[in-house]
């Protein structure tokens, strides 16, 4: 099959989040199922970063990439990128995957799709989560237009399949195909290293791991806040991500709270520093809202990391498969579920070995890919 993905960024731009892992596990994953997979991307790679490659083979996928011609309106989450209808036009896929729903890239491409098109909205729908005034604009300009084109949608999780019934019937459009599909994650055969550089300078401490963008849907306060409550000794805490307008905010917070000393910020950390930051955890920590489905404690459950979420991660299982706790978004709840995490350990790697498990019967690349090309299959089926 000729499958084509529409997205904004793809590996390695994995400073602008989970959607870019995803994007690219799955693409990845299709190629070596023996597909042939085109991703049509712009050039950023990191805020401040373009690539330099207009054209590379990752992975098995043949990734074609777009200038912006105004790269400065990247950081509002809008793309420029010159050349990419024009791409799409001369390719002939049998299906056509777009990532995210209101991007520049759909607007312009979406007039030269010839062949079925596939939606993923990767948690993005909804106005609470964020640039609520530009959802509801873009929705009231284009929404109509745009969503009649989509003939299957895939959803991250039972909450983001109520959300796609909503907007199609707010617009009274029939609903495509629909099918609840996770994200995946790699789960190589030995995550745990036996380095611990992120606990220096004390090599014997303990790590609370927070591993994403700092953001205040993501929920670091709290976090910092929690950690300072829960007032364990011989822990730190290590906050690994980029920064979206809240680090000085944050660092002032750890001063406020006394914990200056033992919370550290790594910035963004990718590759090797990723699997170390994450094989020296000893608890993953993600207090989010409005999460399609996290990249990060999926990876950090396939390290062997036992997590600490809460509601708005979309993750619920969690408790039921014994790989950590989900609790309420505040600080009093978040501060019990490290204590009582922290003080057994015993329980903490009960959870890691039953989290790693869970990722692998359930989370793998392999077995999401071929869901995937099964509601592929349904559409071209369905389209005839």
């Amino acid at each position: 099959m000729k499958i084509v993905h529409i997205t904004p960024y793809y590996a390695p731009a994995f400073a602008y989040g989970g959607v870019v892992a995803a994007v690219s596990g799955l693409a990845s994953a299709q190629a070596a199922n023996g597909h042939q997979v085109t991703v049509l991307t712009t050039d950023a790679l990191a805020p401040g970063r373009r690539s330099k490659s207009a054209a590379e083979r990752i992975d098995g996928v043949s990734v074609q990439r777009f200038p912006n011609l105004f790269p400065t309106l990247r950081r509002l989450n809008l793309s420029t990128p010159r050349g990419m209808a024009n791409a799409l036009r001369v390719l002939e896929p049998d299906v056509i995957h777009y990532h995210e729903l209101r991007t520049v890239e759909a607007l312009l491409t979406l007039p030269h799709a010839r062949a079925p098109l596939v939606l993923s909205a990767h948690g993005t729908l909804p106005y609470a989560i964020g640039r609520a005034t530009f959802k509801r604009l873009w929705d009231r300009l284009l929404g109509a237009r745009l969503l009649a084109r989509f003939g299957a949608v895939a959803a991250l999780t039972d909450a983001e399949a109520a959300d796609i019934r909503a907007l199609w019937s707010r617009f009274h459009i029939p609903l495509p195909l629909l099918d609840t599909i996770s994200n995946g994650v790699n789960v190589p055969a030995a995550w745990r290293f036996t380095t611990r550089s992120y606990a220096q300078p004390d090599q014997g401490a303990f790590n609370i791991l927070y591993l994403g963008r700092l953001h205040e849907r993501k929920g670091v306060h709290l976090l910092i806040a929690a950690f300072a409550e829960a007032a364990l000794p011989n822990t730190r805490l290590v906050i690994a991500g980029p920064d979206e307008g809240m680090l000085a905010h944050l660092q002032a917070l750890a001063v406020q709270h006394a914990v200056a000393d033992r919370v550290l910020f790594t910035g963004y950390i990718e590759g090797r520093k990723r699997e170390e930051v994450l094989s020296s955890a000893d608890l993953f920590a993600l207090p989010a809202e409005g999460e399609g489905l996290p990249m990060a404690a999926l990876e950090a459950m396939a390290a062997g990391v036992p997590v600490l979420l809460t509601p708005g991660c979309n993750l619920p299982e969690t408790v039921a498969r014994n790989a950590g706790l989900v609790v309420e978004r505040t600080v009093p709840a978040l501060a019990a579920g490290i204590r009582d995490l922290m003080h057994d350990p015993t329980r903490r790697a009960r959870m890691g070995i039953a989290a790693r498990a869970w990722m692998v019967s359930a989370y793998g690349w392999g077995p999401v890919a071929l869901r995937m090309l099964r509601l592929y299959d349904q559409l071209l089926e369905k389209t005839g």
